[in-house]
């Protein structure tokens, strides 16, 4: 097999050189961030590429729109993006300005959205119901009960009727309650559980649940 010519290797080295250049800058603006709003960022790094791997398990590219909550850094985004899904398809929602900025430097094709998650509703056309999966990186541990349902009802609303919502925690059990879940008409369920992440995190799905009629976002 032949040696890499020297333009291969420059060309591996100068990607090298970028990917960990992003990676500082990422994790830079991700300390900024949480020194500033430590309950609103809600974790101690950003997030690995196996919970983005297993967050995103379910996702298609190609199928439709993705919502994402809570884009900090962008490494779901990236992940995405990575896996060959239309940034033209990626709708971003982020509400700490100096991530939002950097969001909109990196991914400017995509929709960025710099709004409180549970306000969807007023900054984005709901009734199209053209969004297919829902991807969360939001501290939802971090937020009451009152903001999990305002959250949970303008993204459903904003999503096909199949369409389901992807959360990770660093708890055992889903951070919306399960009186939040029936009041909706939804229901969670655990997809994966993260080891090579820090902390380890536990990935759940929240759908319509199946006995549901008529109700949210019908």
């Amino acid at each position: 097999m032949s040696s890499p010519s020297a333009h291969e290797t420059v060309a591996k080295t100068t990607q090298d050189t970028d990917s960990r250049l992003k990676w500082l800058q990422d994790h830079i603006q991700f300390v900024q961030a949480f020194a500033k709003n430590p309950l609103g960022i809600g974790a101690i790094l950003p997030s690995s590429r196996a919970l983005a791997a297993a967050i995103t398990a379910h996702l298609q590219p190609g199928a439709g729109k993705v919502l994402e909550l809570g884009s900090g850094t962008g490494a779901f985004t990236q992940y995405m993006l990575d896996r060959g899904f239309d940034p033209a398809d990626l709708v971003l929602v982020e509400q700490d300005p100096a991530l939002a900025a950097r969001l909109r430097h990196r991914f400017p094709q995509s929709t960025l959205l710099q709004i409180p998650a549970q306000t969807l509703h007023l900054h984005y056309d709901t009734a199209q119901r053209d969004i297919v999966a829902t991807v969360c990186g939001l501290p939802l541990r971090n937020m009451n009960h009152t903001i999990h349902a305002q959250m949970l009802e303008a993204t459903f609303e904003a999503m096909r009727p199949d369409g389901a919502l992807y959360l990770f925690t660093y708890g055992l059990t889903c951070p919306v309650s399960a009186d939040t879940l029936n009041a909706l008409g939804l229901t969670s369920r655990l997809t994966a559980f993260v080891a090579k992440n820090l902390p380890p995190a536990c990935v759940f799905c929240i759908s319509r649940a199946p006995d549901t009629a008529g109700g949210l976002g019908t």
